[in-house]
Formats: C-alpha cells, structure tokens, sequence
C-alpha cells in the first residue's frame, strides 16, 4: 500500500510516516503543499491513499483536495488538521475528502480509519489468496495450508503487492514505490533478496517457485491456482 503524507510539522510527519512503516506501507512525504500537489499530480493514479494537513505553506490542503477531486474521484483523502469545530468538519468533508481527524490524535485511531477507507476503497476485499497460501489485511496475518508464516514487514508488503496484481506483471519500478517509497536510493536488486525470502518461506517442495521472474521486468504470481 502507498500512501501520500502532507504535513509541514517535521515531528508529527515523521511519527505518522514511520508508524506508518513499520506497519508495511510506502509512505512518501511533502512538507509543503506546493510539493504535496506536484506528488499527488505525478502519482495520483499510483496512491491507495493521502493524509493531508489543512494549514499548509505555498498550498492549503482544501485547494489541494479540491484540485484532487477534479483529477481523480476515487482515492481516499483524510484531513488532519486542528481546526475543531463543527463547521470546520462540514468544510472539509464536502470539499471532498473522505475523513477528518483532529490533532492530537493517536496513531491507533487513524490506523484504523485508514483502514476502514482503503477496505471500501478496494470493494472490501481484505484476504488474497494463491494456492494453499492466504494473506489476510485486518488481521496482518500469511498462512500456508492453514499454518502461520512468519513474515517481515517489507516480505508482508511485497506479497502482497504480488497477490493483489495476480497474473499481471508487477514491475520492479511499481514494487519499489508500493513497498519502499519514492526515496528509495539503493540498487533495485534488494527486490530480489526478498523474493528469495518469500520463495524460501512460501514455496512447496519439489514444485516451481510460485513466483515467476519476468526478466527485465519484474515478478508475477500465475492465476492457475
């Protein structure tokens, strides 16, 4: 999952991007709206969903929705922002977005209303299976034949990219950004470390890997389970 983070407070920015993290998301974060726009124009179609702060240098929030709205009507928004009252709520929700969510707040709370939307979001659909292999969302749980695997955040996240995508080529570029972010400065053969992992952890001995190499482009999971 990748999510968009807007938010000029260095420290609350970066508390939410790395619990974010380490629950195995791909956060990319600006720190102004001018920068929060320009990431959300170039990657808009590629977001599953965007926290945006209202008060914002160079760009408020409510322009930056409203600009999103028009370009693509889908994408959960959810506001953080300290403006309280009713009004304020009202404003916000009908300029587009989807929640609202008052500072201070505690990570669990919006934890749990990101999920709620990306659920809706992707038509309810929270558990990806292959095979004897099953990834669960609410419950951040993989089994294999009904038995608990035990997966890093990074293997979790890359699986299930994989799943989601099933029988389509995921690219190395579109995995990189969905499973680390646009930041990611390394070489993209760290991909191929975890693939390894899960293909270790998740394959059935003496059958071929369920995960295919598509050379010079990436990885599938074949829909012929």
């Amino acid at each position: 999952m990748r999510v968009l983070l807007v938010e000029d407070e260095t420290a609350i920015a970066n508390f939410i991007a790395e619990g974010l993290e380490e629950e195995g998301f791909a956060v990319d974060v600006a720190h102004n709206g001018k920068d929060g726009y320009r990431l959300a124009q170039e990657n808009l179609g590629e977001y599953d969903l965007i926290l945006l702060d209202w008060m914002l240098p160079g760009m408020s929030g409510i322009e930056i929705c409203r600009a999103i709205r028009k370009e693509n009507k889908s994408v959960p928004v959810i506001f953080l922002t300290a403006k309280d009252t009713v009004d304020d709520v009202v404003f916000g929700l009908e300029t587009g977005a989807n929640d609202y969510l008052r500072k201070p707040f505690a990570f669990e709370e919006l934890l749990a209303r990101m999920r709620v939307l990306l659920r809706n979001s992707s038509g309810d659909q929270h558990v990806f299976r292959y095979a004897d292999i099953e990834l669960d969302l609410e419950v951040h749980r993989v089994t294999k034949a009904g038995k608990p695997v035990e997966l890093t955040q990074k293997e979790f996240a890359l699986l299930e990219v994989l799943l989601r995508n099933k029988g389509k080529a995921c690219r190395r570029t579109r995995i990189i950004e969905s499973v680390w972010d646009i930041n990611f400065e390394h070489d993209t053969s760290v991909i191929d470390v975890y693939i390894n992992f899960l293909r270790k952890k998740l394959d059935s001995p003496g059958r071929p890997s369920f995960i295919q190499t598509l050379r010079g482009i990436g990885y599938r999971v074949n829909d012929d389970a």
